[in-house]
């Protein structure tokens, strides 16, 4: 292709420069290198993975991002076309128990790997009914499932519901009703679940895409059949599988710049040509991944062009942000699994306390016990790191938290903790994020940790989309198509690949196209991306 460096006997080599080492950006350069193309990953920080990373507290490193991993055959698809097997990079296990749920006065509800068994303890613990109900639940879930796993999660962004009905069947009617977007996920689950217990419980898959059940559609029951497809655990954690992505990547010639970001997008004759980095280097590119939340581009942080790419979602459809004590504490009471979540009483005013932006009075609180593995509750003999998440509302770039609200918020977390039969120590060591702290990690999203919100039966046609409106410049991240979480980052990677092979192919018959703006200038706003 004309432009392009050669390597050997002229063979054509097209140059892919990706902004951002999270996920999304280490499958697409993974894909691309074991394709033969010229891959460098700028990345500001000093380590790949992005959100998947740990943090020192009190001498360990603690996982300070995503902890929960499913739909392992999307890593394992990966790493088999770059010619590797996932296995020979990471230790994977199974857990036999996805999670441990807790209420009031220390009642527990575990949901199994073996269906089954979960059957078994719900109709244990709510009566025949609520088995029922779940086995119903259940079917529903993994239709939903069946339904949009290949049309929507692995495939290109949708612009409109018609797309969607063209890719699942004109005359499959049925199907498109079955995914039920009108109807939001607290509502269609009182339709299977009598205890309200149970009903919170199955609704918490909402947050999971950083939303409120309240305002989600039911659409979302689709990950309870993800996750009853296998939850694992991997030896070091997501930053392990991080690591390994990248050592894919570098085993096929991919480049890795660590330390520095991408402060501005170029563009030659329309198309992006290259990012200039925050040290001033220019890394020439004939196609630009940006593996950072859209909204930053939107916000002028990659400069003028890279602003006329995307458009923003705006404060008001933000997803989740969160507290987050990363901790290592000696625990009593509650018998940890590695996944556990402590309920609040009252749900509804938990998001309504969100909604008018401000932490939970009462919160629901997730704790990750990494130190726990399998179905084993042995209480470790000294302290255990623990990753203990409250949902926050995403205003980290209009409110900054004083020392007496973090003191409140604790306050609370251990409220919610000690209500359910989990006591920490006293004084215990540990590191917390803020939504301040999260829009510092994620510049231009007020600490959203999940792009835009899930709410309303749109949302997914309004999520940011692989290609943008500058050719050559593509989106990749749990912040765009298909969604937040780790196997949709990935997933989100591979769409990029696929977009930018279609189009390098077709790149000799297009024209360039005319942009207003097509010269280089340096954003005023210089926090460097990547």
């Amino acid at each position: 292709m004309e432009g392009y460096p050669t390597k050997g006997h002229g063979h054509v080599v097209a140059r892919i420069a990706i902004v951002g080492a999270g996920i999304g950006g280490l499958a697409a350069a993974a894909l691309l290198a074991a394709r033969g193309l010229a891959v460098t990953v700028i990345e500001k920080s000093q380590h790949p993975g992005g959100k998947a990373r740990q943090i020192m507290v009190d001498g360990a490193a603690v996982d300070a991002g995503p902890t929960v991993f499913t739909l392992r055959d999307v890593f394992e698809d990966i790493f088999r076309e770059c010619g590797a097997e996932l296995t020979d990079s990471v230790t994977i296990r199974q857990a036999d128990v996805i999670a441990r749920h807790a209420w009031d006065g220390e009642r527990q509800l575990d949901l199994h790997a073996d269906p089954v068994r979960s059957e078994e303890a719900i109709g244990d613990f709510a009566g025949a009914a609520a088995a029922a109900g779940f086995r119903a639940f259940r079917a529903e879930a993994a239709r939903i499932h069946g339904i949009l796993d290949k049309t929507m999660l692995r495939g290109s962004k949708l612009a409109w519901p018609p797309q969607l009905m063209w890719r699942i069947g004109l005359w499959r009617v049925g199907d498109l009703l079955a995914i039920r977007p009108y109807e939001s996920i607290w509502k269609a689950l009182g339709e299977h679940f009598a205890d309200q217990r149970l009903r919170q419980l199955f609704a918490r898959y909402a947050t999971y895409c950083g939303s409120s059940p309240f305002a989600t559609p039911a659409t979302l029951m689709l990950i309870a059949h993800v996750e009853a497809q296998g939850v694992w655990l991997i030896d070091g954690g997501m930053s392990a599988l991080a690591g390994a992505l990248m050592d894919l990547a570098k085993s096929h010639g991919a480049q890795f710049r660590f330390g520095t970001g991408a402060a501005l997008l170029e563009t030659h004759q329309g198309r992006a040509s290259g990012v200039v980095l925050a040290n001033g280097d220019h890394l020439a590119a004939d196609a630009v991944i940006c593996n950072a939340d859209p909204e930053a581009l939107a916000a002028g942080r990659m400069g003028p062009l890279g602003k006329m790419a995307v458009s923003s979602h705006g404060p008001r459809n933000r997803s989740l942000s969160a507290m987050v004590w990363l901790a290592r504490t000696r625990t009593a009471g509650f018998a940890l699994q590695r996944h556990n979540v402590l309920f609040s009483p009252d749900y509804a005013r938990e998001f309504a306390d969100i909604r008018a932006g401000r932490p939970p009075a009462d919160p629901s609180v997730y704790v990750c016990a990494q130190d726990r593995d399998r179905s084993t509750t042995q209480r470790p003999e000294c302290r255990e790191r623990l990753q203990i998440i409250v949902n926050a509302p995403a205003n980290g770039d209009s409110h900054s938290y004083t020392e007496r609200e973090k003191e409140q918020c604790t306050e609370a977390m251990r409220r919610s903790l000690s209500r359910c039969g989990l006591e920490l120590e006293e004084d215990f060591p540990h590191i917390l994020l803020t939504p301040n702290a999260f829009e510092s990690f994620l510049p231009s999203t007020g600490g959203a940790i999940y792009g835009r919100a899930s709410h309303g039966w749109a949302a997914s046609f309004l999520r940011q989309g692989t290609r943008t409106r500058i050719p050559g410049l593509y989106c990749a991240g749990g912040s765009t198509h298909p969604g937040a979480g780790v196997p949709m980052a990935a997933l989100s990677g591979r769409l990029a690949t696929q977009a930018v092979l279609q189009d390098l192919a077709s790149i000799r018959t297009s024209r360039p196209v005319a942009m207003a703006g097509g010269m280089s200038m340096r954003s005023a706003n210089a926090d460097a991306m990547g």
